[in-house]
């Protein structure tokens, strides 16, 4: 039987993380769990008035990195891991406090940090990890310039693993350490060194394994690509998500849809690498290769709507410009509206992640949720407002 509610927000209009249309009622919490909505009678327990605000699921970053202190990969790689878990604690601690109550951390994440958060030492969304994202020799993941001779010993968010043996072998280590789901780099990327952007990187018979082992797992593979040949490389050997995908074009995202296949944008990333990138060590390869899908990724977020394919949210943010998190839903407010935007970081991040006690506000949901100081389908500007904006609550206890 139900105990007394633990929480009651009073006065609340609600965003359930899927309607467009807002409800007014209050709503109780016992045990971290949402019990009752537009309920009567006297509230118990804590009671938190949302008068003037509206009050939406906890958002999701679906694509995050606690370990990501560095626009280098190299010197990241050469960081001690005491420092990156430090560092990574406070990367973290910013991000729930700025109403992200869950992330998937799709390159890098250990058990270490896991059990931390989970034995409440450090302040954190529920995290969700892969492990260091699985690279070939020379792509994305691989940090090493190539005119230098060196290892680059670390793999905390990029590790080089090649052949089909290798990876089925790396990915069976990577669930044996908890991780939620595999991350595989298909394509070149933006701060790595000497991969083209746009080249499918492994072969099908590497991703294909990958998917394997993943699926059997009751899993899945997330894949960074960017071009509309890495894109079909990755979703037509088994990739569930494609992280990024500013190249996308129409007859993929169809390709996409036919195979189920979500696409997790991160405007944020390009937007503040452009203004912001070579202040904080961004090469001059690596600001052209931004420039080179900045704008894009706007066009591949509606491409991908037209054709029907699922569209997340994520940040992707690295070094310094982790500070850009709340920049990425007013950059996809932008291309998509409110409506679209919130649902992206709340239900369809949710179903991403396979978690739908998540992402919502309904009876029998988890009770993560966060009070805007405003109604943001009249006033988008109160989604990205600041910490001290916004009421954050996570499994039924304010932050």
């Amino acid at each position: 039987m139900t105990g007394p509610p633990e929480l009651t927000i009073v006065n609340a209009v609600i965003f359930d993380g899927v309607s467009a249309t807002l409800t007014e009622g209050r709503i109780d919490v016992v045990d971290g769990i949402v019990t009752e909505i537009g309920g009567a009678g006297r509230p118990a327990g804590q009671v938190l008035d949302a008068r003037g605000g509206t009050v939406v699921p906890g958002l999701i970053d679906a694509h995050f990195h606690a370990y990501g202190t560095e626009l280098d990969l190299l010197a990241l790689e050469a960081t001690p891991l005491s420092y990156l878990a430090l560092a990574g604690a406070g990367r973290l601690a910013a991000a729930l406090r700025r109403g992200f109550t869950t992330v998937r951390d799709v390159a890098g994440g250990d058990p270490g940090l896991a059990k931390a958060i989970a034995r409440g030492l450090i302040p954190a969304p529920r995290y969700l990890y892969t492990g260091a994202a699985l690279s070939q020799t020379g792509g994305h993941g691989d940090p090493r310039p190539g005119d230098v001779d060196l290892c680059a010993c670390g793999a905390y968010t990029g590790e080089v693993v090649d052949g089909v043996d290798a990876l089925r072998r790396a990915v069976r280590e990577r669930f044996r350490r908890g991780a939620h789901a595999i991350k595989i780099m298909a394509s070149g990327g933006v701060i790595s060194h000497s991969d083209p952007i746009r080249i499918p990187q492994y072969s099908p018979e590497e991703i294909r394994a990958v998917s394997d082992e993943a699926t059997r797992r009751g899993s899945y593979v997330a894949a960074h690509a960017y071009s509309p040949a890495a894109i079909a490389h990755a979703v037509g050997n088994g990739v569930r998500t494609v992280e990024h995908g500013n190249l996308l074009d129409a007859p993929t995202a169809r390709l996409m849809a036919a195979h189920d296949a979500f696409l997790v944008p991160t405007l944020a990333a390009y937007d503040a690498m452009e203004r912001r990138g070579a202040e904080f060590g961004l090469t001059p390869v690596g600001r052209e290769k931004n420039r080179e899908v900045l704008d894009a990724g706007r066009v591949a977020i509606e491409i991908a709507r037209a054709a029907g394919v699922r569209i997340g949210f994520g940040t992707d943010l690295m070094g310094p410009l982790e500070d850009e998190q709340l920049t990425g839903l007013r950059l996809q407010v932008e291309v998509e509206g409110v409506l679209a935007a919130l649902r992206s970081a709340t239900s369809v991040n949710a179903e991403i992640i396979g978690r739908p006690d998540l992402g919502r506000v309904a009876v029998g949901a988890v009770a993560d949720l966060v009070v805007l100081a405003g109604d943001p389908f009249e006033d988008p500007a109160v989604l990205w407002a600041g910490p001290d904006r916004r009421t954050v609550i996570q499994g039924g206890r304010p932050v």
